[in-house]
């Protein structure tokens, strides 16, 4: 059957955006891990706090989890130290993206015609290139289907659209209105870091960003606890009811909030876990934890410095904190040492970021 625009371009974009996104299984609780998390002594630098970000002081965690139902590249837990930073207690928002966007003229990822040179090398070899007319600007939007479906098959829910973009979250007849501080999405790494180069910020390594997410704490599943709605309360923007059709919105709702809605962090930090997923500089490698600990063997120098079984062709960064579609029958990603690669070239309607900062003087003031 001869396939037509659209889901030529779908396919070709699931198999490179998409990948990364397989887990089924719901991942089971298990025995909680010894409670060693150290903060540093050094108190915050004499610098003035940079305007929205908060001083997350650095220590020893540990990163990744032992529970044995959680998903494999989360395992093992491993003993890491991590220095300390200035981070964004918000994700961007698309105010603060399209202020940008504004000042610079930029053209995100999605807005561009794909290249076709660079879509295959995420792609088997001898796949054939499409035709040019498939080749337009657009991204992957989340489109539940009206009953229930196989929860093998990503295609049935995510679908590329074209003319979808950060302006565009749904495709050309949607907009930003009243979204004006919902968190930016349809943002591809080389996005992100342009806004970071603008902002003079950078993106949080995996270990910082996991840091913080667990503000302090070792040992629990979620980032504020055991339970994932004490004592009825929800704590961040996630997927109530049966994935993929049924979001019953009992959070309050049924795509992205508004940063800040949810509680913060014992750092201050907001939307940690939920919302939206969040870019990190890293590399995906699915045995990173293994690696460190001397489970597995290291990547060559001249290796890809992506490693993932599920796409042999990927080139994807790491993400972290699960996203408004994280359910507990499927992908139940908001924890923090959750973790999935994202395509680099790539956006969807559920990833964004936020910033890190380094200090200016490094001598920190022990006062």
């Amino acid at each position: 059957m001869k396939m037509n625009k659209s889901s030529i371009l779908s396919y070709l974009s699931s198999v490179i955006i998409l990948a990364g996104f397989s887990c089924v299984e719901k991942p089971a609780s298990s025995e909680k891990q010894a409670d060693n998390f150290s903060i540093s002594k050094k108190n915050k630098p004499k610098e003035d706090a940079p305007k929205d970000m908060v001083w997350i002081p650095g220590g020893e965690f540990i990163m990744g989890t032992d529970e044995e139902n959680a998903y494999a590249a989360e395992r093992p837990a491993v003993n890491l130290k991590v220095d300390g930073f200035w981070m964004d207690v918000h994700e961007v928002t698309n105010r603060e993206f399209a202020e940008f966007v504004e000042a610079t003229g930029y053209v995100t990822v999605a807005e561009r015609k794909p290249e076709w040179e660079e879509l295959k090398k995420q792609l088997p070899p001898g796949t054939p290139k499409p035709d040019d007319s498939v080749l337009v600007p657009g991204s992957m939007v989340f489109s539940p289907p009206p009953y229930a479906v196989p929860l093998q098959d990503i295609s049935l829910w995510w679908k590329w659209v074209d003319g979808a973009s950060w302006k565009h979250p749904e495709g050309p007849e949607s907009n930003l209105e009243g979204r004006e501080n919902h968190p930016v999405v349809h943002i591809a790494f080389e996005d992100a870091e342009a806004y970071a180069k603008w902002a003079g910020k950078r993106l949080p390594t995996e270990i910082e960003w996991e840091f913080a997410a667990r503000g302090g704490m070792n040992g629990k599943r979620f980032a504020w606890g055991d339970e994932l709605t004490p004592n009825g309360q929800f704590l961040a923007n996630t997927f109530q009811g049966v994935f993929p059709h049924d979001n019953t919105g009992n959070d309050g709702f049924v795509g992205t909030s508004p940063v800040k809605t949810f509680a913060p962090n014992s750092f201050g930090l907001y939307d940690m876990i939920g919302n939206v997923w969040e870019l990190t500089s890293d590399w995906y490698d699915a045995l990173k934890y293994a690696r460190i600990a001397g489970q597995a063997p290291k990547l060559d120098a001249g290796m890809n410095p992506c490693y993932n079984p599920d796409n042999p062709y990927a080139m994807e960064r790491v993400i972290k904190g699960g996203s408004f579609l994280c359910a507990e029958n499927y992908c139940v990603n908001y924890r923090p040492s959750a973790r999935q690669g994202h395509a680099y070239d790539s956006g969807t309607s559920n990833v964004g970021f936020r910033l890190v900062k380094d200090a200016k003087d490094q001598n920190i003031s022990m006062k």
